[in-house]
């Protein structure tokens, strides 16, 4: 058998313990991130340094260091730590934690802190179990969930508890992890002389998706089947990036050239009414990791500039689709992206709006700033009145819908009363636009109502 696994065995300095674990922070100066809740002036920070704790819940995603915080916390505090899993762990288990720290804190004084990972998968009964004990201090608990605590722990457990919010970790602190993790000789890889390539680490902070624990699994896997070259050093490619998150890098940079190319990309294919291109680039932004609500942003925008009054339903639709991505996150929001995408490239077309409010601006850099015509100002003193203020205004409602005296009044200053910046094309729903504008002027030019009553309705 030894032969037979021989070629298997792991190279020197790759150890039986995960990296992810080897690599926890000992103490605040080690650890990365959530500088919200443990910089150095928080509460929480000072209560720990402090040793006066009190029952927390720590909530967070995976690898965003809930555990990581209570490994600092018993290595910084002078209590008793004890730690159980949710998972494994029963009422007996609960009972015997209580009753030791009973017995310590009547011999010694000392206090017991109990840390439930995973809290969430206590039921009501285990929860309730312990909360005596966290009521009358007799420990001071640490939970850690990923689930929201308000629907997973009980009410009254919570209310004895503070809940602390920890975020995933940004690129920068997924790269700090990692570095550090190269470079540590007693804890790291730092004696395998690991170098990585720029682009494989940049696919391996961004595939991390802010969870430290999968990039340093991943880094583990790809340096413990490489081999080293000449010079002893061990060079991680990203292909063993890639093969060891088992997911390929796409030529994209969310900062860089690539990030403009396909957001260009995405909104040329659907001014261009081509679905399947619009698609496409979608989901080649969506997939190499860029922010959805950036796109949705972009998806906005393009509901205005190029469909615009065509279909006014469009940017009702967006808007849709970015507060849907922001109420069921990712991957879900994903289809409602697509969806409004195809919307947008099928939608008839009309950049009038768009080229209507670019002529506004340059009329309003170009020309001077005219008064707001005395007519249709509102007089509220008797000093406006005097001054003409709202004389002659021809109330719209007092008249008819084909009474001239409706329309015939200027709302623009007088030079530039001829400008006409609007000009809707026969495109979708510009067209039926377009008879009302004409029907408009008709009645004020003639004083008789057009033909198409409908459209006015």
């Amino acid at each position: 058998m030894g032969d037979l696994f021989s070629s298997l065995e792991k190279p020197s300095g790759i150890r039986d313990e995960p990296l992810a674990s080897r690599m926890r922070p000992r103490s605040f100066d080690e650890f990365v991130g959530q500088q919200h809740i443990v910089g150095p002036d928080t509460v929480l920070r000072r209560s720990i340094e402090l040793d006066r704790l009190g029952s927390v819940i720590f909530w967070g995603p995976p690898g965003s260091g809930k555990t990581t915080l209570a490994e600092v916390i018993a290595h910084v505090t002078r209590s008793q730590f004890q730690r159980l899993s949710a998972v494994n762990s029963g009422v007996a288990d609960l009972r015997k934690v209580v009753e030791d720290a009973h017995k310590l804190r009547r011999a010694t004084g000392r206090r017991t802190i109990l840390f439930i990972d995973e809290i969430h998968r206590f039921n009501k009964g285990q929860q309730d179990a312990i909360l005596p004990s966290v009521e009358n201090g007799q420990v001071t608990l640490i939970g850690a969930t990923t689930e929201n605590p308000s629907f997973e722990v009980n009410s009254a457990l919570l209310s004895r508890c503070r809940v602390f919010t920890l975020r995933a970790h940004s690129e920068a602190e997924i790269e700090l992890i990692v570095v550090r993790a190269m470079a540590d000789a007693e804890r790291g890889l730092g004696e395998l002389h690991v170098l990585i390539e720029e682009d494989a680490l940049r696919h391996l902070v961004l595939m991390a998706n802010g969870d430290a624990r999968i990039a340093l699994n991943a880094l583990e896997l790809a340096v413990s089947v490489s081999k080293p070259d000449d010079n002893g050093v061990r060079r991680i490619s990203l292909a063993q990036i890639e093969d060891a998150l088992q997911h390929r890098a796409l030529l994209y940079d969310r900062a860089g050239e690539e990030h403009y190319n396909a957001i260009s990309a995405l909104h040329k294919a659907i001014r261009g009414s081509d679905p399947q291109g619009a698609l496409y680039w979608l989901g080649r932004m969506l997939e190499a990791g860029e922010d959805p609500l950036y796109v949705a942003r972009r998806l906005v925008r393009a509901a205005t500039e190029d469909v615009g009054l065509a279909d006014p339903q469009a940017l009702v639709l967006a808007m849709a689709a970015q507060q849907a991505v922001h109420f069921i996150g990712m991957p879900e929001g994903a289809l409602a992206l697509a969806e409004i995408t195809v919307y947008l490239a099928t939608a008839p077309k009309s950049n009038s709006l768009y080229a209507a409010y670019g002529e506004v601006k340059e009329d309003i850099k170009k020309t001077r700033n005219e008064p707001v015509p005395l007519h249709i100002r509102n007089a509220v003193t008797p000093l406006m009145n005097d001054l003409g203020y709202g004389k002659g205004y021809k109330y719209a409602h007092s008249y008819a819908a084909g009474d001239a005296e409706r329309y015939v009044q200027t709302y623009l200053p007088d030079s530039l009363r001829e400008r006409e910046y609007y000009r809707p094309k026969s495109q979708g729903f510009e067209e039926e636009i377009a008879r009302r504008i004409a029907r408009v002027a008709e009645i004020a030019k003639h004083g008789a109502t057009a033909p198409d009553e409908k459209s006015e309705r």
